[in-house]
């Protein structure tokens, strides 16, 4: 696993080994970034359910203003950081070991892009797509992974489900603004 593209491209990664670690893939890191590739500059990243933080650490190395990275398990949080050191982007990110849903009802923090992929098949998929578009900035875009079979709906709040890409057993959801549109 490693940076694809910008200031810190090429750089390995680390993650945790186990059978609870599910790393998003290379193929579908790279058709996430393909679809915001133009509007990562700037903007201010959230990876919901961070793992390794490899989707925080590429929206960073590609431009974006700051990352937010939350992760309930200490280690995950660890391995971010130990990430965002080996990447030299640490500056414009936090790292916060705290329970995502909670965080969403609590913060006063708004994102542009937020990228969620939590545990397959435990129901908090649409748990989280039920509380994310509170912590959204207009023009913003939600991009969720998940199992292809699992049903998400159409609409959240403001925002809908603009585009879906399936890659094997996965499946990349994309919502954005319906007023504004999105990135």
């Amino acid at each position: 696993m490693r940076v694809i593209t910008g200031k810190a491209r090429g750089r390995k990664l680390y993650t945790l080994s186990g059978n609870d670690v599910r790393p998003t893939t290379d193929v579908v890191k790279e058709a996430v970034f393909s679809i915001i590739q133009f509007g990562i500059e700037g903007r201010v990243f959230l990876d919901a359910y961070a793992g390794s933080g490899q989707m925080g650490i590429e929206a960073l190395s590609r431009g974006a203003k700051k990352a937010v990275f939350l992760d309930n398990s200490r280690q995950s949080c660890e391995i971010v950081k130990k990430n965002l050191e080996l990447t030299r982007l640490s500056e414009n990110a936090i790292v916060k070991n705290t329970d995502t849903l909670s965080y969403l009802l609590g913060t006063p923090e708004r994102f542009d892009i937020v990228f969620i992929d939590p545990p397959y098949r435990t129901g908090i998929l649409m748990q989280t797509l039920e509380r994310i578009t509170g912590v959204m900035n207009k023009g913003g875009v939600i991009i969720c992974e998940h199992p292809f079979d699992e049903k998400v709906p159409e609409e959240l709040q403001d925002f809908v489900l603009k585009k879906e890409y399936k890659y094997g057993k996965i499946m990349i959801t994309v919502y954005s603004h319906k007023e504004v549109g999105g990135i």
